[in-house]
């Protein structure tokens, strides 16, 4: 008697649950799985499913991976972390996370830039006022050999140095503008249609906000806003859409963080425990129902930090 066979489709949903390392010596098994690993739509599928990681660079040059998934992280499992290579490694260049897109994680080295959207601004007038400021945006599109000048941000709004957000087709960025009064705005960069928007805030609701800080959390655009004595985390259900900006929760500071607080959320848990980094410096994990914080139990060996969190992916970078 023949043994009984699965449907495709069911066959499809359990491979697209599987570790990516298992799946690349699954695609030795036949032709039909091997069309089908390599298949674009299965690798976005694959990647709904995908387990989490966390990346840490400590110092300048070590890059570090919590090997566990993340969801260790806010249980009383044992976190391993291992040591990874990676293609340039030069004791006389620094490096850092650019940030993590479908499972694909960019880093910079100081002296062999690879950004592919770039936003600049003529020395002569970086060195005056903000309200002298004109930006101009460069694109390089992989597989060219030169970077275009699009549509340019408005006059007066400065993009502050850190890496944009890429979410739902476009970058989104933190900026600083001065007119008849000074503020924050998010300027989001539309890729596909090459044009730029300013994108809405939350109503602080009288908040004195020293900082503010985005990000992307349960695929959503969020916002830390930063006070003397805590940071508020907003979440922006609907892209675009002011309305659409909730509240998740307020974080208490557990020490003074000076006037300039960096903190950023990297993830919440189903249960609504938060993983945040604070300062740069350390890593803890805050419980969002009941008040209380944990140490995840990852040792910083430097003072410095960043992290990312990442997805396994099949998807290629296609270089």
């Amino acid at each position: 008697m023949p043994l009984p066979t699965l449907p495709f489709d069911v066959v499809v949903e359990i491979l697209s649950r599987l570790p990516v390392k298992i799946l690349m010596q699954l695609q030795c098994v036949c032709k039909s799985w091997k069309s089908l690993i390599s298949d674009p739509k299965f690798a976005k599928k694959h990647l709904r499913h995908a387990s989490q990681s966390l990346v840490l660079t400590v110092g300048e040059l070590d890059f570090v991976v919590i090997a566990n998934p993340l969801s260790s992280v806010f249980t009383e499992a044992t976190t391993t972390t291992i040591q990874v290579d990676y293609p340039v490694k030069d004791k006389d260049d620094s490096a850092a996370i650019v940030g993590s897109c479908h499972g694909i994680l960019c880093l910079s080295f100081c002296s062999q830039p690879m950004k592919v959207v770039v936003v600049c601004y003529p020395h002569t007038l970086v060195q005056g006022p903000v309200s002298n400021c004109r930006n101009l945006v460069k694109v390089h599109t992989l597989g060219t050999t030169s970077w275009r000048t699009i549509q340019d941000f408005p006059p007066n709004t400065l993009i502050l140095n850190e890496s944009g957000k890429f979410l739902r087709g476009a970058i989104n960025w933190l900026a600083y503008r001065q007119r008849h009064s000074s503020c924050w705005v998010i300027m989001s960069l539309d890729l596909e249609k090459e044009f730029h928007r300013e994108i809405p805030q939350p109503d602080y609701g009288g908040i004195n906000v020293l900082s503010l800080n985005i990000g992307v959390l349960r695929d959503c655009l969020c916002i830390f806003s930063n006070a003397d004595t805590f940071s508020d985390v907003w979440l922006m259900k609907e892209y675009g859409n002011k309305d659409s900006w909730t509240k998740l929760f307020r974080l208490p500071h557990t020490r003074n963080l000076g006037s300039w607080p960096l903190v950023y959320a990297l993830y919440v848990s189903n249960d609504d425990q938060v993983l945040f980094d604070i300062e740069r410096e350390e890593l803890v994990v805050y419980n969002s129902r009941d008040g209380t914080f944990k140490d995840p139990g990852i040792q910083i060996i430097d003072k410095w930090m960043e992290s990312e969190v990442y997805h396994e992916s099949l998807i290629s970078p296609c270089f």
